[in-house]
């Protein structure tokens, strides 16, 4: 059992009906380019319309050369929450922590004490484990047999698009025309580090909406 402490508190909220994203480029001071930083969280339906997919992305604007050795810091815990009545407090968590190369996912599991500012690795959860893929490897995925729970992790292209140069002279009253059409994508040829989570419906429950979020915690 091991103890970590909030580095950053709630990267977004998000409901998870059809898609959802939210992002948070290195604009959090206490955590900004580090390997807690959180940069973008997806909640959406699964190819298989069974289940929903969680993706946790941390450590952006990597480049090519930096993806290569980038790793998942074994000192960072990424919890994903889930609210399945809409009370916005979690009732679910997902755990995941890096060790030797490989990702480790704890959950669908009920929070209890293990959520809060003091989270507990709930380490008789059920577990996924997955080889982190490296960089320019074709993907590497596991699954639970006995729950179904599918799992990745590893860099990948960062997915967010947004004209951020664009977005800053804007909001210097520079650009009275607001955004180019099209725009300059920011984060075009940077990675970020990659955790997906595919996660049957019948594990989630609650009534066909949930509110889920995510929060990184270090030792």
């Amino acid at each position: 059992m091991k103890k970590l402490k909030i580095l950053l508190g709630i990267s977004a909220i998000a409901v998870a009906g059809f898609f959802m994203v939210a992002a948070d480029h290195i604009d959090a001071p206490a955590v900004a380019g580090g390997t807690s930083d959180i940069t973008d969280f997806y909640a959406f339906r699964a190819q298989d319309q069974d289940n929903i997919a969680f993706v946790a992305n941390v450590q952006g604007l990597l480049s090519p050369t930096a993806s290569a050795s980038a790793q998942f810091d074994e000192n960072v815990l990424v919890e994903i929450n889930i609210d399945t009545d809409a009370d916005t407090v979690e009732d679910l968590l997902i755990q995941a922590v890096a060790r030797d190369g490989k990702m480790y996912v704890f959950g669908p599991f009920a929070a209890g004490s293990s959520a809060g500012l003091n989270s507990t690795i709930n380490t008789s959860a059920p577990l996924t484990v997955v080889d982190i893929t490296g960089y320019n490897d074709a993907a590497v995925t596991a699954t639970n047999a006995s729950n179904g729970v599918k799992a990745f992790a590893g860099p990948r292209d960062d997915p967010f698009y947004f004209d951020f140069d664009q977005y800053n002279e804007i909001l210097a009253g520079n650009a009275p025309g607001g955004f180019n059409n099209p725009g300059t994508d920011k984060f075009a040829g940077t990675n970020v580090l990659s955790i997906v989570v595919e996660v049957p419906k019948t594990l989630i429950g609650g009534t066909g909406t949930i509110n889920t979020w995510l929060e990184t915690k270090s030792k």
